[in-house]
């Protein structure tokens, strides 16, 4: 076992899901307030550690049909890189144990229950939701909404319902174009290596595709037009080309469609992503700071 194998099984690199609890902060205004970004900052810490003994207990569950995989045979318990009872694992989930307690306190009991509901829910999602045709993508669905909103929660302010239906259709944008690009990497081996693959054919996943990429497009666009922020109009342009950019990932069966967070080694997604961030955070800020009414 090596160093690399264990920052592997934790995979780091997908706790870029975790970026969402920073929503609520930078949406009310308070990007620049200290203490909040402090909270809101030790509440990515604390998801991040969670979500990565999920990843743990999750690999342990699939690492036999992992093996059938072409890409996740070579994660650490499945190439048999790592024992599962290895004490470095151990260690790492009982000190992420001890932080998530400490956090009912410093954080508050909202949080608390958000993180625990993220814990139990994502174990409840590997054992038997993720088995479930359409159960899975929205159960993913729900997770992201659940770290947005513990944002909210962190800084102690009202949640928007905006929050969560843009959240949550993001979600289910990038969980179906992830099994179309699933099906269209493994065909017709899809059913080995997880039941409900094999019910997802091009045929489900490219109306559901179209479904949800309308609703994302939708919720921001009336987002955009019916908030506070009725300035933020102008980034919708912005918001298209990176959904449209990574819909031709999807169906052309790009590696980042399986990968999302393959988009931060794209020069074009993070041309537009930036372009969408930089022009919100203009957009939401110069009026606080009285440079834009």
């Amino acid at each position: 076992m090596g160093f690399f194998d264990v920052i592997k099984l934790l995979r780091p690199q997908q706790w870029y899901k975790n970026l969402l609890i920073f929503l609520p902060l930078i949406f009310v205004g308070k990007l620049f307030d200290y203490s909040a970004l402090i909270k809101t900052f030790y509440g990515f810490i604390v998801l991040c550690g969670i979500s990565s003994t999920n990843y743990i207990i999750n690999d342990f569950i699939d690492r036999e049909k992992d093996k059938l995989h072409p890409e996740k045979k070579n994660r650490p318990f499945a190439s048999e890189a790592i024992s599962p009872l290895n004490p470095l694992l151990i260690l790492f989930e009982m000190i992420t144990l001890s932080v998530w307690l400490w956090s009912a306190i410093y954080l508050g009991k909202p949080f608390f229950y958000a993180a625990a509901f993220l814990l139990l829910f994502t174990q409840l999602y590997s054992l038997v939701l993720k088995h479930q045709l359409f159960l899975d993508i929205l159960s993913i669905g729900v997770n992201f909404v659940v770290r947005a909103i513990s944002g909210a929660f962190v800084i102690d302010v009202k949640i928007s319902p905006w929050l969560v239906l843009c959240t949550f259709f993001l979600s289910l944008y990038l969980s179906t174009g992830k099994r179309h690009a699933e099906v269209l990497l493994l065909g017709e081996k899809a059913k080995q290596v997880r039941e409900t693959l094999g019910y997802y054919t091009k045929e489900l996943t490219t109306p559901l595709l179209i479904i949800s990429t309308t609703l994302l497009i939708a919720s921001y666009s009336l987002y955009s037009f019916l908030s506070d922020h009725k300035n933020l109009v102008i980034t919708i342009p912005f918001a298209l080309y990176v959904i449209f950019l990574y819909y031709n990932y999807i169906i052309t069966g790009n590696k980042i469609a399986r990968h999302p967070e393959h988009v931060f080694f794209d020069k074009k997604m993070m041309l537009g992503m930036a372009l969408w961030g930089v022009s919100t955070i203009l957009l939401l800020y110069m009026p606080v700071l009285g440079i834009w009414k």
